[in-house]
């Protein structure tokens, strides 16, 4: 039984971050509210070194429309914008000379829509993680009876890893919810 706990373990421990992975995905899926972590993956040349953007300026949310790029020096801010031009995010920075703006455009009806497709998506991966690791615990479980494990106790061990499955998926299900109406919400 001790074995079996292990795999137990262990399977939760992998579930749990199957979790955190996909909240992380889906914190970069923005909803039209401002959030510095939009800004996540800009990258930036400084001194001839590509930096994270939020290792050369402080990224703040002054109202829920609107980032602000304090570079620590003022040598970045053309660097920081173009690096926001030249991301994939669809953002036109603006600058003072000292302090990079963004403003964050009111979703669409249609936009909404597709973010939701991609919510769900990401959750959907989640799911498929969740469902890979039980896979693996339940066969790690299955060898344990070739090594004088009772079939008795192998099946309670599949029990509980389905049980944790479950459970994970449903965790799953209600972050998909939860920011399904966070998008929709105008």
């Amino acid at each position: 039984m001790e074995e079996i706990q292990m795999f137990l373990d262990e399977a939760k421990e992998l579930m749990g971050k199957a979790i955190e992975h996909t909240k992380s995905e889906l914190h970069k899926i923005r909803a039209g509210k401002a959030s510095p972590s939009m800004l996540d993956g800009i990258v930036v040349e400084y001194y001839g070194t590509p930096t994270p953007l939020n290792q050369v300026a402080s990224i703040n949310t002054p109202d829920g429309r609107t980032i602000l790029i304090k570079p620590w020096e003022k040598t970045l801010v053309q660097e920081i914008e173009r690096a926001i031009i030249n991301s994939d995010l669809g953002f036109a920075p603006q600058s003072d000379g000292e302090n990079v703006r963004i403003n964050i455009p009111p979703l669409s009806e249609e936009r909404r829509l597709q973010l939701v497709k991609q919510v769900k998506s990401e959750c959907e991966n989640g799911k498929v993680s969740i469902r890979s690791i039980r896979k693996d615990s339940n066969d790690s479980i299955k060898k344990l009876q070739n090594d004088g494990v009772s079939e008795d106790l192998v099946k309670d061990g599949e029990a509980e890893v389905q049980k944790l499955t479950d459970s994970y998926s449903h965790q799953i299900d209600e972050i998909f919810k939860a920011k399904e109406t966070e998008i929709l919400t105008v």
